[in-house]
C-alpha cells in the first residue's frame, strides 16, 4: 500500500472537495482519497504508488491545482 500527500489551492466548499475526490479518485490504482478542505490537503492511497502527474492532471480536471 503507498500513500502521498499534496496539497490543493482554490477549494473554497464542500463541493470543491466532492469533485477533487471523483476526478483523483479515477486514477488508475487509486483506492482512497481523503480531502481536508481547511487545510487543502489531498491524500492519495493506492496499492502501487501513483503518478504525480496523474494526479495532477486529475486535480486540475477538477478545477483546482497542486501547489
Amino acid at each position: 500500500m503507498s500513500t502521498a500527500t499534496y496539497t490543493v489551492s482554490g477549494m473554497t466548499c464542500g463541493h470543491c472537495v466532492a469533485s477533487v475526490k471523483e476526478e483523483v479518485g479515477e486514477v488508475p490504482g487509486v483506492t482512497d482519497v481523503e480531502v481536508v478542505l481547511e487545510t487543502g490537503q489531498l491524500t492519495v492511497t493506492s496499492d502501487e504508488p501513483v503518478d504525480a502527474a496523474a494526479v495532477s492532471a486529475a486535480v486540475a480536471e477538477a478545477g483546482y491545482q497542486l501547489v
